[in-house]
């Protein structure tokens, strides 16, 4: 697993397809302040409440400036259908390689009902118009996460 990022450290470039399979990558976000969370598998219960719930918070995060985006290691056919089946509206992006989950140090060792695995740590980042990482999540839980972002940014 790569070092954990760091506020301050500049977040890590990418380009990865969406659900429908065109290109995203952070730097066409320069500028907005970008909120991305890594989760572990589109249509799962965990990932589909966190999913929900950044849809549900979704205006207010806008209203303050960012721009929400999420990544798993889904392909992009999954990824649209998990989109439409929530009524998700953000961009989902495919990281089937998980080179962007470790380059954000969000892959690796993790306990899973007790056991060590390895895979994708649900972490989310808030990244500054500039580049730079300003709040750092790992390990976070499916349930709450989106309401402490909303209260960190003082939403």
């Amino acid at each position: 697993m790569s070092d954990r990022l760091q506020p301050g450290d500049v977040a890590p470039e990418f380009e990865l397809p969406d659900a429908d399979g065109n290109p995203v990558s952070l730097t066409s976000l320069r500028g907005r302040r970008v909120i991305l969370y890594f989760y572990p598998a589109a249509m799962t219960p965990g990932c589909t409440r966190e999913s929900v719930d950044f849809q549900s918070s979704l205006a207010d995060f806008e209203a303050a400036g960012a721009t929400v985006v999420g990544i798993s290691p889904d392909a992009p056919p999954k990824l649209a259908k998990f989109r439409e089946k929530e009524g998700l509206t953000f961009p989902l992006l495919s990281d089937p390689d998980a080179d962007v989950l470790r380059a954000y140090g969000a892959y690796g060792e993790k306990k899973l009902y007790g056991r060590i695995v390895v895979g994708v740590i649900r972490s989310t980042f808030i990244i500054d118009p500039d580049g730079k990482i300003e709040h750092a999540y790992y390990n976070v839980k499916a349930t709450g996460h989106v309401e402490r972002l909303r209260r960190d940014l003082g939403l």
